[in-house]
């Protein structure tokens, strides 16, 4: 975890594109891709995409990541979360090699950690988690399917949705993204509610 000097976290996302920019820069990043899960916002995409690289989405999960990482013969990766993966120098995600990453860059340029720990603007995003019973297969049903279907038309070229199964815990993951904030409250309630009525 990085903290900037006004105690602000420094996000995954953003410190993903930190290192893809500059190695992108210094001809380092193999493939010109980054991988990352699904989770990671739609800003993060655009900015790759703005700098004529490549995003590869994985499950969620540093085990996937790391898989195809080593399937593509990448060398940057990570989650969200702050788990950055760089192949260079471990075989494994290193906290402290992503916090020297960081660290040299500021070093480097003479930007303050507030100023380098936002590199895109994110879209907003919003997660909300479902608790269901044992046994309960909510996300089969047809009520549930239709506001899913419903919410992705109502997102169609302005956002994403992602909807998952917790692999840790009996929970069903409900993710939007959208410039639209209210549009997206709405997308997201309407999906839980069907999932809690299912």
């Amino acid at each position: 975890m990085i903290l900037d000097e006004t105690g602000v976290v420094a996000d995954g996302d953003q410190l993903m594109a930190l290192i893809a920019g500059l190695w992108a820069d210094q001809g380092r990043l193999a493939g010109d891709t980054l991988v990352a899960t699904v989770m990671s916002n739609l800003g993060l995409a655009r900015f790759l995409t703005g700098r004529g690289l490549r995003l590869q989405r994985t499950a969620v999960g540093d085990r996937y990541v790391v898989e195809a990482m080593r399937a593509g013969g990448y060398n940057l990766g990570g989650e969200q979360s702050g788990h950055v993966v760089m192949t260079d120098y471990a075989t494994t995600g290193d906290g402290l090699l992503a916090g020297l990453q960081f660290l040299a860059e500021m070093k480097r340029t003479g930007r303050t950690a507030s100023e380098l720990r936002k590199v895109f603007d994110p879209v907003p995003q919003l997660l909300q988690n479902v608790r269901f019973e044992a046994g309960h297969t909510p996300l089969d049903t047809a009520t549930v399917q239709d506001a899913i279907a419903q919410a992705e038309a109502s997102l169609e070229g302005t956002g994403r949705l992602l909807i998952r199964k917790s692999g840790t815990e009996p929970l069903i993951r409900v993710m939007a993204e959208c410039e639209d904030e209210g549009l997206l409250s709405q997308v997201v309630g309407d999906v839980v509610r069907a999932v809690e009525a299912a």
